[in-house]
């Protein structure tokens, strides 16, 4: 016959934690995710990183359809990169950020969206935390000095700071080389940055879609770039493919 021991002496599972709150100790299913939870990974921000490579005008489109669509975007220019404006557009780009807000504002024609400008030093900026949560950064145009920082590691300025924390963080980073023709050691910063997660999309024009000015070649580079973040920022002429050859 089987023995089963009394009521009083029945044995028994204690709980592995005592002294915590009933509350804590008790399972209960993970929520649901809300509607607000969806809404919030849609509305994240995304970081706009300007260096100090030739080619402004992209980041200027791409904060002008940004902000068209009504994007939240952090936007740190390099001090490098607020050199290249005055020498090649001849543009004075403020440092402080509520200038530079201000002052991209009024250039880009744009009152919609949210920005955000952060001091190219200013390494206690929110996006140089881990902690705030973002859609993705871009770095358009990104310089080779940028890109090989950022490969070893180094942060001596918010872009790069920013960009580190992306990488750490497993976020989406798309990094716009411009320069040519790259050597063997900018390839291998490259190689190193998309190993380690890094989108590589340098701007190089496509003629498929039949550009007819310069603000066309514009449009689809800064488009295609964004298109790495899921962006939809504006009509394109895409490929299609062509009728099938007899």
């Amino acid at each position: 016959m089987l023995w089963v021991p009394p009521p009083s002496t029945a044995l028994a599972s204690p709980p592995l934690l005592t002294g915590l709150p009933s509350s804590v100790l008790t399972r209960t299913n993970p929520p649901a995710t809300t509607t607000s939870a969806r809404t919030e990974r849609v509305t994240l921000p995304v970081v706009l990183a300007v260096s100090g490579a030739s080619a402004q005008p992209l980041a200027e489109r791409a904060l002008q359809l940004l902000l068209q669509a009504g994007e939240t975007v952090e936007m740190v220019t390099s001090r490098g990169a607020i050199g290249v404006w005055q020498a090649e557009l001849g543009l004075r780009v403020p440092s402080e950020p509520d200038l530079q807000e201000r002052f991209w504002r009024e250039r880009t024609g744009c009152n919609g969206g949210q920005l955000r400008c952060h001091r190219w030093n200013d390494q206690g900026a929110a996006i140089a935390s881990g902690s705030y949560r973002t859609r993705g950064m871009v770095i358009l145009p990104a310089s080779m000095g940028t890109v090989g920082r950022i490969a070893s590691g180094v942060a001596l300025d918010l872009v790069e700071r920013a960009a580190d924390v992306h990488l750490k963080e497993g976020r989406p980073l798309v990094i716009a080389p411009r320069e040519t023709p790259w050597s063997l050691v900018h390839l291998r910063n490259l190689t190193a940055l998309a190993e380690a997660g890094a989108r590589i999309a340098p701007a190089v024009p496509a003629w498929y879609q039949q550009p007819r000015s310069l603000d066309d070649m514009v449009d689809f580079l800064v488009i295609r770039v964004f298109d790495v973040l899921g962006y939809d920022l504006g009509p394109l002429n895409r490929w299609q493919g062509r009728p099938a050859l007899r």
